[in-house]
């Protein structure tokens, strides 16, 4: 069966795509996309369309807004899986569209589901005939495009981002679909209460397609002989056994969640740290991935004001070598936790910025002969190295002597930080400062 193909009843297809939305006011939760008013809204009722890429996460819409646009254009509708689609099939449509367009005047739409999984060379070869208008394309996407796609291909498009339902517009569907009787669920005996309603709206975070299978597996597991059901919130948690988190280890879900976890380590929230740490772990991330990242932010974004937290944060990384998971979520969260707590400073990260900076920028690098290596025995008679060296232990354990190239001088790369422990070295290095103006 065609993948646009809506026009007959399947008795055993699926819930999900026995409700798809039949008409463009069907949609819910999507106004701002296909809304009364809405620039796509009067393209398609006007069949004017263009290139574009309807971005957003699962069940908000993208294919039924697509199946919807192919029962309403006067174009010619083809439709691939960008998994499965090779170079060849893309060639052999665009040739057909070529023909349809010049000897009929009619254009194609070519609808690409999953395009985020079209590769450089399917790319390559569909970009010219969206270019020079042979094909209009209409891609689908859970992924961020922009990740996805190259930038020739996005600039010759128009992006339409998917919001994630609300638990109202869940809970409509859910209705919509109890009482359908062609479609839906309406001829069958169900007893649901609002509480169970709101339940599965909260369980789907923004998935229609989630939400009516769940309540398919309902039926299809626990509807009596006598067509008779009765939802309840113990039936919904053994169906649901655990809340269904949606995280995607490739895509936004995976950069936004460790985005939104290190900010707030950062910004000194332990309760927002630990339930980023949550998400991320009940989505199924890798614990690794996180530890490395707690290194890197330990290192980066508290530094000196309390070296511990690098200690820290390395050991809760081994401890999941160790013990493993679910038990090192234990040692993540209080890494996480004294992370978040501890006092700030970004003074290494600076100042290895800035040393670099001034590599990149000095024409000569050399090392002043009195620092250089003077092991062999006639590298200082020789060459000098090793000459005017003062040992620091021989002065009490410092002398002040220059260890930077002549060219530098005094340049200054690090700034102690007014937190933690880095207060003790401010301290030092104004006594050893004070040392060598005398």
């Amino acid at each position: 069966m065609d993948l646009f193909d809506l026009g007959k009843k399947e008795l055993n297809a699926p819930l999900a795509y026995r409700m798809r939305p039949r008409n463009l006011d069907d949609i819910i939760g999507q106004d701002h996309v296909v809304g009364p008013g809405s620039s796509l809204r009067k393209l398609i009722d006007k069949d004017q369309l263009h290139s574009m890429i309807l971005f957003g996460p699962p069940g908000t819409g993208k294919t039924s807004i697509a199946s919807i646009i192919a029962d309403m254009t006067s174009a010619h509708f083809e439709s691939i899986l960008a998994v499965s689609a090779g170079v060849n099939e893309i060639r052999k449509i665009a040739a057909d569209a070529s023909q349809k367009l010049k000897y009929y005047q009619q254009k194609t739409i070519l609808f690409v589901d999953e395009i985020h999984r079209f590769n450089k060379s399917q790319q390559d070869v569909l970009l010219p005939f969206v270019e020079d208008g042979t094909l209009l394309l209409i891609g689908a996407t859970t992924e961020n495009p922009l990740f996805e796609l190259n930038n020739a291909l996005l600039s010759r498009i128009k992006l339409y981002i998917l919001e994630p339902l609300e638990e109202k517009h869940l809970t409509t569907i859910i209705n919509n679909t109890l009482k359908d009787r062609e479609h839906g669920l309406g001829n069958l005996k169900i007893s649901i209460n609002n509480d169970s309603i709101e339940a599965i709206a909260a369980a789907c975070k923004g998935d229609a397609r989630m939400a009516l299978n769940i309540l398919e597996t309902a039926v299809n597991s626990y509807l009596n002989e006598d067509g008779n059901l009765a939802i309840d919130l113990d039936l919904l948690h053994k169906i649901l056994s655990r809340p269904m988190v949606k995280y995607d280890r490739q895509g936004d879900s995976h950069y936004d969640s460790i985005s939104a976890f290190i900010k707030s380590i950062r910004g000194s929230d332990p309760d927002a740290a630990v339930f980023w740490l949550a998400v991320m772990l009940e989505g199924g991330e890798d614990p690794m991935f996180i530890a490395r990242r707690l290194v890197i932010h330990a290192a980066e974004d508290i530094g000196l004001a309390d070296p511990y937290a690098l200690t820290l944060a390395n050991a809760a990384a081994n401890a999941i070598h160790l013990i493993g998971m679910p038990e090192a979520r234990i040692p993540l969260a209080e890494a996480s936790i004294y992370l978040a707590t501890a006092p700030k400073s970004n003074s290494s990260l600076l100042a290895i910025e800035r040393a670099y900076a001034a590599v990149r920028k000095s024409k000569k690098i050399s090392v002043p002969l009195h620092i250089a290596a003077s092991s062999h025995a006639q590298s200082g008679q020789l060459l000098g190295k090793g000459q005017g060296y003062k040992y620091p232990h021989d002065y009490g354990g410092y002398v002040s002597q220059s260890y930077l190239p002549k060219d530098l001088g005094e340049t200054v790369f690090y700034e102690a930080g007014s937190e933690g422990y880095e207060l003790e070295i401010k301290k030092f290095l104004d006594k050893t400062a004070s040392q060598k103006d005398q």
